[in-house]
Order: C-alpha cells, then structure tokens, then sequence
C-alpha cells in the first residue's frame, strides 16, 4: 500500500485559445487547508504577447501579481477545482494510491494537490497541474480497449486493486467529473468520454441518458454528441468532448468554468444554487445574453419533461475566452430513478421553489427574458418531439419493453412534470 505523496504546491499550465502546447501560469500552493494561487512573473508579461496570457478566470482569479485571495467561503479557487477530479476520478486514485475498496471509501483521505497532480492530464478544460515550473510532462495512458476500461472500473467499484495494467488503462480518465464509472476514448481522431453501466444499476443508465440526449437534440437544444456501443457484453455511451478541438499539428483545448464557479460557491454551498442566479450572470457576463437565455430555460424545461432532476451546478458550465462567456453545449442529461411523482430540481427555479414542473417554469420565464406564450411554446414543442420519436430513439438504444415501460410516464413526460 503507497502513503499518500506530501505535496505542497503545483505549479499550474495552461493552454491559451488556439495553442496546441501549453505554457505555466502560476503556482498554486497549500497554506493549511487552504489552496491559494500565484500567478507566474513570465506569464504577466505575456499579456501584450500573442498569443497573450488571460485570466484562468477574471472575477476570481483577475491579471495581477502576488498570492491572490481566495473568494469568500472558498478553501481554493472554483475555476481551477472545475479541474480536479470528481468522486469517481477521485476514487480511481484512491484505488491507485491505496488499493482501497469502492464506493464505501472516504474520497476525503486525501490533500486536494493529490488528486490535481495524481490524476490523468486529459483533464476537461485548459489546465493542467505539473510539479514542475518548466517541463511538461503529460501524465497518459496507453490506448485501452474497452473492455479492458470496464474490466479497469469494475475493478473500482468493488474496491480490488488494478493490476499495472489496467490502471494505466483506467488512469487517464481519472480527471474527469461525476460519480459514475467512466473512461477516455479517441476514435477516429475524435475523443470520447464512454461511460460504463455500473454493477448496482436497477435499469439501463447508460441507454436512459443516451435517449434523453438524443430527444434534446431533436428537441433543437445544442448538445454534445452521442452514440451507443457495447464491449465485454455491456452497454457504454460514448460522449464527444467539446473541450478539445483537432487541428494538423494536435489537439487544442477551450477553457471552461462551471456554474457553481460562476455562483462564486464550492460543493458544500451547491444547494444555494439557482437558475435565477444563473440567469442574471447570463444577462450580465456572457455574450449573447438573450438567445442564451432561450437555450438555457429550454434546458431547464427538457430536464423536467425527460426526469433529469441532477442538473446541479456542476452539470452546468460556460466556455471562457479571457473576454466573455459562452454556454458549453448541453451534456449529463440523465433521468434519474423515481419512486414517486413529486420530484425537485437539484436548482433553484424561482425563490426557494425547485418543483419540477412545467408550472414553475412558467412562472420563471421573466427571468430569461421570455413572454408567456414563448415560455409555453417552448414546452408544448418539447412535448410533442418526444412524443413523437420516443419510440424510434428507443429502437436506436435497443432499449427493453420493460426499461421503455418503466421510464415512459415516469422519468419522461411524468404527469407530476406536466402540470401548468
């Protein structure tokens, strides 16, 4: 069993908009429980370069010399923990590190510089933690097969410690977010996030998620692409990434932030969260204020009609170019397992009201600069694309006639959901 490394400061890279390789923005350092970040003498001086430097992420982490504060309540700063991995990425290093047994494990065992610098470098974003000021060296893996990935997570989730092999087969996809098993893939010149089924899954996950993104899209709302494919006799989502752009000379990656960054809270002060809030940061900081608006209350309202009540502030996120803001297109849209009609949203929607139901919605719909009749023509439009298609996306995922019974009428279109 390996002790946990006594990291004490990493030093952050980044890659600027357009660049393939990327170059050192600061260093961030462990001061008790607090993580504080210090931008690099070299990179201020890049500011009137071209490429040239910009902000990790103005309102937090602003062009200014010196060890910079982090926000109130904030142990380090939201932007660069949008980097670090999330429970299940955090769970791959546990079982790394420790050969500790699956999800009964406290992901808290461990100093947050260890999870930035002991995770895979693909990470989602532009950043990316080395111990050292002036060589990068990616942290990578082999090309895997997939059924050497589900073989690698299984192995997680039940807490057996990876053979060298499949840990290097599952150790890239460690900085990804989220909490279920997952992996990084490229096909094709096109890289994956594939999520895998998890052994205490009571239904078809993976092809519920696959069908509510589908249905999204049709319903006109911009998310990332997906397909279906099987491995091992297991059923894996293949998510394309829209952090990583292909070019000739290599792979260029776009800075991005999520919601909870943007509400300026960490995890522990989520449930403050609101698509209200989110709204007024939308009409002040992004660009093109008002057709985002239209986009991001169409989400609000195919999340509730589809049952996807985990929209949490983390399953948000915004592009950053250094000047503005751009909503990332739509990605774990995901019904979740309900065993009653009344349900909430994992976000406000109005005050304290998070009730899933296209009522509420309507009574939000000021808030993104939307009349009445628009706000409902939104909804009835949604209702009847997945009306319409529910069952030839249902054939595209070869979803059973039991899933299809239990998700229709339950997750998606739930009579409690459609109440105006």
């Amino acid at each position: 069993m390996t002790s946990e490394p006594n990291y004490k400061e990493a030093y952050v890279w980044i890659w600027l908009p357009g660049e393939i390789t990327p170059v050192v923005a600061g260093k961030l350092e462990s001061d008790g429980d607090n993580l504080f970040f210090n931008y690099g003498k070299n990179y201020l001086a890049r500011i009137n370069d071209e490429p040239g430097a910009i902000p990790i992420y103005e309102p937090e982490l602003p062009l200014k010399s010196g060890r910079l504060p982090n926000l109130q309540g904030l142990t380090m700063p939201g932007c660069i923990r949008d980097a670090a991995p999330d429970a299940w990425g955090r769970r791959v290093v546990i079982n790394k590190l420790q050969g500790k047994r699956g999800e009964g494990v406290d992901t808290a065992v461990f100093h947050e510089l260890t999870y930035l610098l002991e995770s895979g470098s693909d990470r989602i974003g532009a950043l990316d933690f080395q111990l050292s000021p002036t060589e990068y060296v990616p942290r990578s893996a082999k090309n895997a097969t997939m059924e050497e990935l589900i073989d690698s997570a299984e192995r997680v989730e039940k807490g057996i410690p990876l053979t060298p092999e499949l840990d290097q087969a599952l150790y890239h996809g460690s900085s990804i977010g989220g909490a279920r098993p997952k992996a990084l893939i490229e096909q094709d010149g096109i890289k994956y996030i594939a999520k895998f089924a998890a052994s205490n899954d009571l239904y078809s996950v993976v092809k519920a998620e696959f069908i509510a993104m589908r249905l999204a899209l049709l319903a006109g709302l911009n998310v990332a692409p997906v397909k279906m494919a099987q491995a091992a006799g297991k059923d894996v989502i293949l998510i394309e990434r829209f952090d990583r752009a292909h070019s000739e000379s290599g792979w260029k990656r776009k800075s991005m932030v999520s919601a909870l960054t943007l509400f300026e809270l960490d995890d522990m002060m989520a449930r403050y969260a609101s698509y209200e809030t989110l709204a007024e940061i939308i009409r002040r900081r992004f660009s093109k204020p008002k057709e985002t608006l239209k986009e991001l209350f169409s989400r609000l309202v195919f999340n509730i009609l589809c049952g996807n009540t985990d929209d949490h502030a983390r399953n948000h996120a915004a592009f950053w170019d250094g000047n503005s803001l751009q909503l990332t297109p739509a990605y774990d849209i995901c019904p979740q397992g309900r065993t009653r009609n009344e349900q909430g949203q994992a976000m406000r929607i109005l005050g304290n009201n998070n009730a899933s139901q296209i009522s509420t919605c309507l009574q939000a719909a000021p808030n993104f600069l939307l009349k009445q009749d628009e706000a409902l023509a939104i909804f009835e439009s949604q209702k009847s694309v997945i009306e319409r298609n529910w069952h030839s996306v249902c054939n595209e995922a070869e979803l059973s006639e039991v899933d299809r019974n239990l998700f229709w009428g339950r997750q998606f279109l739930n009579p409690f959901s459609l109440r105006t």
